[in-house]
């Protein structure tokens, strides 16, 4: 038979024992180091596990306040476009009322020139026909009173007539 396959005991006790003496010399030297680095590893992933939970959460909180911000903000630039449309159509009928205003009174200052224009003219006409009027009669009296008995009866019809009135 084939001594490779035939089991011997003897090799068999001195596989046993350097078997032992190697895990025995592993055990003291090799998986302590072995199991500390795989313990630290352990913790330096959890370690990252819990970072990159925490960085999550952070980024939702921060995702969140951001939105909030953002609605805010939209918020307020609503409210200003209210505010700016209200102080315009605000703007906008003062000075609608102002023009108002305005026109009226350039209308009524317009109807005072008219009447004190009118005014005017129709003073300048009865002073012209006045005139006219006088220069008329001068040119009649004269006419008229040119001889002396003439100048005496009107004065005396006159000088009555005064007394009466």
């Amino acid at each position: 038979m084939n001594p490779l396959i035939t089991p011997d005991p003897g090799l068999a006790i001195w596989a046993i024992i350097i078997f032992s003496i190697l895990i025995f010399l592993l055990s003291k030297f090799a998986f302590k180091p072995i199991v500390a680095s795989l313990t630290e590893r352990q913790e330096s992933i959890q370690t990252a596990l819990d970072s990159a939970t925490k960085a999550k959460e952070e980024m939702v909180a921060l995702q969140a306040k951001n939105e909030d911000l953002l609605k805010e903000a939209k918020e307020e630039r609503n409210k200003m476009l209210a505010e700016t449309k209200e102080l315009s159509v605000k703007i906008l009928e003062e000075s609608r009322e102002k023009a108002k205003l305005e026109y009226a009174r350039l209308i009524e200052n317009a109807r005072k020139d008219f009447q004190n224009e009118k005014t005017a003219a129709l003073m300048q006409l009865k002073n012209e026909a006045g005139k006219l009027a006088i220069d008329i009669s001068e040119k009649l009296l004269k006419k008229e009173l040119s001889d002396k008995s003439a100048q005496e009866t009107l004065v005396t019809t006159l000088v009555n007539e005064a007394k009466l009135n």
